[in-house]
C-alpha cells in the first residue's frame, strides 16, 4: 500500500430503518407477509426468530412504524400499562415478569404484540411457568439467512451507496470469505469504505485482503441487516 494516505472523513454508520431499504428474497418474504395481516395473528401475537444479521430489528421498525406500535427492546424491558401496540426486540432476554405483564395487558386490551428473538418463543428457555404457557402459544415465523444472489446483491448495493469502486471479482473474493450474513456485509463496505479513502484510491484484492484480516468474523449486529435504496437492485422487490 501507498506511503501517503490521506486521513478518512467521519462517516455516518448508523442504520436507518426504512422500509424502502429492505431486501424481500425467500429467505424473509414469509415474514414479510405475516407483518401485513397483524389481524389474523392467533391471540394478537406474532414472533419473528432468526439468526443476527437477518433483518428481525428492521422488520420490527418497519411494522412499528405502519402499526404505530412502540418499539421497546427486551432486556430494558419494564411493565407499564400499554395504550400502544408493542413491537419488542430481543424479547428472548426480556426480563421474564415484565415481559409477561406487558402480553397480558396487552391481550386485556386488544393491542397486537410483535416479538423478535433468535429462537422461536417455545425455546427460549422460560422459567415462568405462566409466561412459558403463553409463549408456546404464540406463532413463529423464521427468517432464515440470506443466500447467495441476495449477498451478491447487498454488498453490492451498499458499495455503490459509499461510492466505493469495487470490482466485481473483487466483491465476489470478499464475499466468500465473509460470514454468511447481512452484518458482515455492512461491516466490510464501511471499512472498505475507509480504507479506500485511506489509499486515495480503487480497492484491489490486496487491500480488501487487509480488510478482511481486520474483521471480527464471529458475526456482527442485528442493526446491520439494512440497505439503502439509492441503488438500483437488480433482482428480489423491494419491500
Amino acid at each position: 500500500m501507498s506511503a501517503a494516505r490521506q486521513l478518512p472523513l467521519p462517516f455516518d454508520d448508523t442504520p436507518h430503518f426504512h422500509a424502502a431499504d429492505f431486501l424481500t428474497d425467500i429467505s424473509n418474504a414469509e415474514a414479510v407477509a405475516w407483518l401485513d395481516r397483524a389481524a389474523d395473528w392467533p391471540q394478537r401475537r406474532l414472533a419473528l426468530w432468526g439468526p443476527e444479521g437477518s433483518g428481525k430489528t428492521h422488520l420490527l421498525h418497519i411494522w412499528a412504524a405502519r402499526a404505530g406500535a412502540a418499539l421497546l427492546a427486551g432486556p430494558a424491558l419494564h411493565f407499564a400499562p400499554p395504550a400502544q401496540s408493542l413491537a419488542i426486540d430481543d424479547a428472548d432476554n426480556a426480563p421474564e415478569r415484565a415481559l409477561l405483564h406487558l402480553l397480558n395487558a396487552a391481550a386485556e386490551a386488544g393491542l397486537p404484540v410483535l416479538l423478535a428473538g433468535r429462537a422461536p418463543p417455545s425455546r427460549w428457555g422460560t422459567a415462568l411457568p405462566d409466561l412459558a404457557s403463553r409463549l408456546r402459544a404464540v406463532t413463529a415465523v423464521e427468517i432464515h439467512p440470506p443466500d447467495d444472489a441476495l449477498l451478491r446483491i447487498l454488498l453490492a448495493r451498499l458499495l455503490v451507496e459509499r461510492q466505493v469502486p469495487v470490482a466485481e471479482a473483487v466483491q465476489d473474493w470478499l464475499r466468500l470469505r465473509l460470514p454468511r450474513t447481512a452484518a458482515a456485509m455492512r461491516e466490510a463496505a464501511a471499512r472498505l469504505d475507509r480504507a479506500a479513502l485511506a489509499v486515495g484510491g480503487r480497492v484491489t484484492r490486496a487491500l480488501a485482503g487487509e480488510v478482511l484480516a481486520g474483521m471480527d468474523l464471529d458475526g456482527g449486529d442485528e442493526e446491520f441487516a439494512q440497505l439503502s435504496s439509492a441503488a438500483s437492485s437488480p433482482a428480489p422487490q423491494l419491500l
